[in-house]
């Protein structure tokens, strides 16, 4: 039975708890997987990044950030999921050897108005370095029972898998531009599929949130989403890696046809990040980004903000997922 309700959330409230050192292969693995830039996989190439060494992908430090928030407090709660995040700061690099905590701050909550069982608990989470420094930042909803209330009703049980009547527009690499002066507003790039088999769903849970509706397919089938989903974060990592291959891809083109390639930088953190629908085991994910606005940047000469909308659509067309981010990306041509 869980031990916190939602009316044990009070604003103002204060906790501390985590203690994860950063394990090199652990986080090299999860790169390679997720988020394959040279400056988290290779350390040569690090060395000659802005950084100068190897770092955690900001997708793995959040993760991290998510399983101490389990442990912590999650798995304790009467959680009934979160509709989203409404902001991600990366604001140090985390590299192995780290040793990571988590300060969280109750900062508002309110009964939900529609369904008397529930109410909602805005969270900031800070994850701190050794020395007390915040390398991240986070402010997000959950969705919490009320003590004592009785059960609302669970969300429909997923579908099973069929053919694909979405048929997304194929990636094309070869078409993304060299250069920040070079990117069109409202052009979509489209960056490929993901499929979320249940192994690979429970696995990924297991390490960074490991809630009943994640890693326990009889425990999901009576909870909040009525099956086995994927977690979020799982989802966020997911559109990473097509992203960074996407990437990759783009720059082989490039080089192939002796062009300019593109030179992408780090990103700062993402915004506005909403779960409109659950991820099932056995759900194909397409993912697309699109250019909403840039910038030049007033901090590092030679390079630009470009900030981009971000999404993922199932099998069946359904909007599933989509955040705002930002990423600097070099002015001139890339390298």
């Amino acid at each position: 039975m869980p031990e916190l309700y939602f009316e044990d959330f009070e604003p103002g409230s204060v906790r501390a708890y985590g203690d994860h050192l950063v394990d090199r292969d652990a986080m090299v693995a999860f790169a390679r997987t997720y988020d394959a830039q040279p400056f988290h996989v290779d350390e040569a190439a690090a060395k000659t990044s802005p950084v100068g060494r190897l770092i955690a992908s900001g997708w793995y430090t959040a993760g991290l950030q998510m399983r101490m928030y389990c442990d912590g407090t999650m798995l304790r709660a009467a959680g009934l999921g979160a509709p989203g995040i409404e902001e991600v700061k990366w604001l140090l690099p985390v590299a192995a050897g780290d040793r990571l905590s988590v300060r969280e701050t109750i900062l508002d909550s309110r009964a939900s108005r529609s369904r008397p069982d529930r109410g909602l608990v805005r969270f900031g989470l800070e994850t701190l370095d050794g020395d007390g420094r915040p390398v991240l930042s986070q402010t997000h909803w959950v969705l919490l029972s009320r003590r004592g209330a009785a059960p609302g009703p669970a969300e429909p049980a997923a579908s099973s898998p069929r053919a694909l009547p979405y048929a997304p527009p194929p990636a094309r690499p070869e078409d993304e531009p060299a250069d920040f002066d070079a990117v069109e507003i409202g052009r979509v790039s489209h960056l490929g599929s993901h499929h979320f088999g249940a192994g690979e769903v429970v696995a990924f849970a297991r390490d960074f949130d490991p809630q009943p509706f994640h890693v326990d397919a009889e425990a999901a089938a009576r909870g909040p989403f009525g099956a086995l989903a994927a977690s979020g974060w799982h989802t966020a990592s997911a559109w990473m890696s097509r992203l960074v291959a996407h990437g990759e891809a783009a720059r082989r083109a490039g080089e192939a046809a002796g062009r300019p390639t593109p030179a992408w930088g780090v990103s700062p953190g993402f915004r506005d990040l909403k779960w409109r629908r659950p991820v099932f085991a056995g759900d194909t994910i397409h993912f697309a980004t699109e250019p909403v606005e840039k910038r030049v940047s007033a901090s590092r000469p030679g390079w630009g903000l470009v900030f981009s909308r971000n999404t993922g659509h199932n099998q069946h067309g359904e909007l599933v997922f989509e955040f705002r981010g930002g990423r600097f990306m070099a002015q001139g041509k890339g390298g």
